[in-house]
């Protein structure tokens, strides 16, 4: 097999674990946002998680508890957004950006006071971390040309949480477009009033849309401290949660075409560290520090929206008052 096969295998092979959280908490975006409720705080419920899940693991020594717990802090941040936005009426952005300030301050100063570590968690080990699982017949087929190679390193060799992100991508399609729930979540979306004409309560399924929003962000927070790491850091989540907003924008709130832009970040992402120190012909060894940036410029980009035009619905960000 080519070299050329060999690093572009690797490089597709990175694309799909770094895209994993920007996948998850697009899709967390896609559920709010089409209900009507602005989600900015995906960064903040991400982070939160990440911290919950790598220290409870930590303590408990179980991966899937420390998920648990991961999913329990992020819905209940999600909860507190709703309360702020949903029940009071509050500037959606302003909430989302306190969420994302409170996790930020919250996670580094529960990690000083608890393990004494200048913020981080333990080392996680054992079962307290996913790990890679190999899918049926990957060793038996890996010396296999290409095929062998795209199954047994591409396909298989991921942990369980990578499997699930994108297993959530036509799950959500099908919750959002085939079923009753779906069809009044894109409606309060679009006119809030003819669903409450209707019968159905506006609040409540808002609330319903936060928490499927926070359980998705609170495994993709346990994705990046029990699954691509071995614990919390400060600031792990390193603006992901922007860069999953900025896909869902560009896949105009649809779950296909966010995960295309989720994957294409993760590329870049993934790019960037094939690239570093790398003579490239006519051009030479570019920036690493240009390289690290990109996927953020990518993101200003989209979301000053000068790559197409990205129609939102049309009640997002504005409060429900009900007629009395």
């Amino acid at each position: 097999m080519s070299e050329f096969i060999l690093i572009l295998l690797s490089t597709l092979d990175s694309t799909i674990r770094v895209s994993t959280p920007l996948i998850l908490c697009a899709m967390a975006g896609l559920f709010s946002e089409r209900s009507g409720i602005v989600d900015i705080g995906l960064e903040g419920k991400m982070l939160g998680g990440a911290f919950a899940a790598a220290a409870v693991a930590s303590i408990t020594g179980s991966a899937w508890i420390g998920l648990s717990a991961a999913i329990g802090v992020s819905v209940c941040m999600a909860l507190l957004h709703g309360f702020a936005c949903i029940t009071h009426k509050g500037n959606q952005v302003v909430s989302g950006l306190a969420i994302n300030i409170l996790a930020s301050g919250l996670t580094v100063t529960l990690g000083i006071a608890w393990f004494h570590q200048g913020g981080q968690t333990p080392l996680l080990s054992g079962d307290a971390r996913f790990y890679s699982i190999d899918l049926p017949g990957a060793l038996a087929v890996a010396d296999v040309p290409v095929i062998g190679a795209i199954y047994s390193q591409l396909i298989s060799g991921h942990n369980a949480l990578v499997y699930l992100a994108f297993f959530t991508v036509p799950v959500t399609w099908w919750i959002v477009y085939q079923t009753r729930f779906g069809l009044r979540l894109r409606a309060v979306g679009e006119n809030p009033q003819a669903v409450d004409t209707a019968g159905i309560s506006v609040f409540w399924l808002r609330y319903r849309a936060v928490i499927c929003a926070g359980i998705l962000c609170g495994i993709a927070g346990a994705y990046l401290s029990t699954g691509q790491n071995a614990a919390f850091i400060r600031e792990m989540s390193a603006g992901k949660g922007y860069i999953a907003l900025a896909a869902l924008i560009f896949g105009k709130w649809r779950p296909k075409a966010a995960l295309l832009a989720c994957l294409l970040f993760g590329f870049l992402e993934a790019l960037t560290v094939r690239l570093e120190g790398v003579d490239l012909p006519l051009i030479g060894q570019v920036p690493t520090q240009l390289m690290q940036a990109l996927p953020y410029i990518l993101t200003v980009v989209l979301l000053a929206g000068f790559i197409g035009k990205a129609v939102a619905p049309k009640a997002i960000g504005v409060p429900y008052i009900k007629e009395r």
